[in-house]
């Protein structure tokens, strides 16, 4: 069923158009990633699909009933508001008294537990969550997400990933998180230039399927520049009589020379900038950190090494952000100390980009930082650097404040890279920057010769660079574990796996060893007749758990009863497993000694 169609959207704020005619359809069942670079118009586009904004032309038209939700990427709340007030906004009187469960375990899940508090009063990564929760609970049969996955750890994100892949409704989000567009999406979208292309694929098909429709591009390019040539040797020749047929041809050479076709789209360029690093780099020695009664790191020491390529991970809050803050030495430690070496060059990209003044122009900003800069390509002014990332020259002598938050982000990265650094240091770097540009900068920190340390919550931009991990864990311990995100997601879930195992019962061997002969106990003989049945029922119920979880997963608080039963089960098999592999080995070891006497 078609819920909501963009009829021709077209929408402008200077002289080079966002959107040219537009057409996107919402069918029921979509779970749409609307993909593009930062500035190219993407959510201007969610904001006219969710009727937040009127297009220059063009019309939105929902099917009679459809109700649209929208989560904008920097939300506003009204003053005196408390968390959970904000959140049961939308739900109608009649289902208050329902939701409001509902309500408390969303924001459970993303780290909110303090219903009764003021929304002013909450971080902006805090505000984004209870916006999101706001959202979720809010009835609609279309949700229209900007940037969901901003702000969370990874836990957070993992969560909100199950419950879009059980949500009933359709779904437009923009997201950098490709591994969450690769599991939750159905339909890639890609707005490039104006233009809107559709790929009928996740994250990964698209890619394929991207690939082949610019081979087909070009080829049909290489055919178009062949007829081109080959018209221009007729034209040059001269006509040989001025008849219709020779007019055409000469028309049909004119219009084909018109024609224009964009291969290739502008791509962020990224050299590798950096200055000699000797061997002393940073020595972090028992640093220790307090705030209050909490204790956010605990006698935590590390040698860094050049070369090295450390991923931060932990809940929010944890203290990640603190961490790198007392290694630049902004924040002071507790106790222990942090050395740095005097070649030492520390580039650091925090989260808030608070350096920023909004009222200068780019071009000025980067020239504040350093008028030229060396590259591997030569000696590049910083109107060209800019360039190099992207913005234009209109856009370079426009103000910060304009820019759109991808593109601040953006700017604000090449300041940091034009200072030269030899180590970097990112808290958060995938917020708000686009794919492209998180692809360019993942191959330049895999090429680049210093150390990089970064905090993030993107799983495939961790797995792309690191190659060990810092986890944040309980009382302020930090464990380094070589690998990227996805080997410490297996190491844990091993690790868990191993603390669930109960300790399998000892054999009551005193009799049969007086005995000298292996038998079944009156007990385990009972167990071993039934237990093949009793593993039997436990498949199946986790299997009609696993039905009624689809059929309910709009039911938030059914859901969590069900996915908790769920675990409880699972639990509760593996053991039986485990007793069913020690009493067969018995009845072999039985079966064989009776064989042998």
């Amino acid at each position: 069923m078609l819920l909501l169609t963009a009829e021709k959207i077209s929408k402008s704020y200077s002289e080079k158009p966002l959107l040219k005619d537009v057409v996107l359809g919402i069918n029921s069942g979509d779970k749409i990633g609307l993909i593009g670079i930062n500035g190219t118009g993407k959510s201007t586009l969610l904001k006219i699909v969710a009727g937040l904004e009127t297009p220059d032309s063009g019309t939105v038209t929902k099917a009679g009933g459809v109700r649209v939700g929208y989560l904008p990427q920097n939300p506003l709340f009204e003053d005196g508001v408390t968390v959970l007030q904000q959140v049961m906004r939308g739900v109608s009187e009649q289902q208050r008294e329902s939701k409001i469960y509902e309500c408390k375990a969303i924001l459970t899940k993303l780290g909110i537990s303090d219903f009764d508090e003021p929304v002013s009063r909450l971080s902006g990564g805090q505000k984004k969550r209870v916006s999101l929760a706001s959202t979720l609970v809010t009835p609609v049969e279309v949700l229209v997400l900007d940037e969901p996955t901003n702000h969370m750890d990874n836990d957070m994100v993992d969560w909100l990933e199950d419950f879009l892949i059980r949500y009933n409704g359709a779904l437009l989000m923009v997201t950098h998180d490709r591994y969450f567009l690769d599991r939750v999406t159905n339909k890639i979208v890609e707005l490039q230039d104006g233009n809107l292309y559709s790929y009928q694929a996740n994250y990964t098909k698209y890619l394929e399927l991207k690939t082949e429709r610019e081979e087909m591009t070009a080829a049909s390019e290489r055919k178009r520049q062949t007829l081109l040539k080959k018209e221009l040797e007729w034209i040059q020749r001269g006509a040989r009589a001025r008849g219709t047929k020779q007019k055409f041809r000469v028309e049909r050479f004119k219009e084909m020379s018109a024609q224009t076709v964009d291969l290739e789209q502008e791509k962020l360029k990224m050299s590798s900038l950096s200055s000699r690093l000797g061997k002393k780099i940073i020595e972090i020695d028992n640093i220790s950190k307090c705030y209050g009664d909490r204790q956010l790191i605990c006698g935590f020491s590390y040698n860094l090494l050049r070369g090295d390529r450390v991923g931060i991970i932990g809940a929010n809050g944890c203290g990640k952000s603190t961490l790198l803050k007392i290694i630049v030495g902004s924040v002071p430690a507790d106790s222990g100390k942090v050395e740095v070496g005097e070649t030492v060059r520390i580039g650091y990209f925090s989260q808030e980009c608070e350096e920023m003044d909004t009222g200068l122009r780019p071009i000025d900003y980067i020239k504040d930082i350093s008028a030229e800069v060396e590259t591997p390509e030569g000696t590049l002014t910083a109107s060209q650097m800019l360039e190099k990332f992207l913005f234009s020259p209109d856009l370079q002598y426009t103000t910060i404040g304009r820019l759109s938050g991808g593109e601040r982000r953006r700017l604000y990265l090449l300041g940091i890279l034009m200072q030269a650094p030899n180590v970097l240091l990112f808290d958060e770097p995938t917020n708000d920057l686009d794919i492209q540009t998180l692809t360019i900068l993942e191959d330049y920190l895999q090429n680049f010769s210093g150390a990089v340390i970064v905090v993030s919550h993107d799983r495939y931009f961790l797995d792309k660079v690191a190659e060990h991990i810092f986890s944040f864990e309980q009382d302020g311990k930090i464990y380094d574990l070589i690998g990227g995100y996805s080997e410490y997601l297996k190491r844990k879930k091993q690790n868990q796996q191993e603390e669930k195992k109960p300790t399998a019962e000892k054999p009551k061997t005193d009799t049969r060893v007086k005995s000298g002969k292996l038998k079944f106990s009156f007990k385990e003989q009972r167990e071993f007749e039934s237990i093949d049945g009793v593993i039997a029922d436990l498949e199946e119920q986790i299997s009609n758990i696993d039905t009624e979880i689809k059929k309910e997963a709009s039911n938030y608080v059914l859901l969590s009863e069900l996915i908790a039963k769920k675990e409880a089960l699972e639990a509760e098999l593996d053991e039986k497993t485990e007793r069913w592999v020690y009493l067969n080995d018995l009845s072999e070891q039985i079966a064989k000694q009776s064989k042998e006497t």
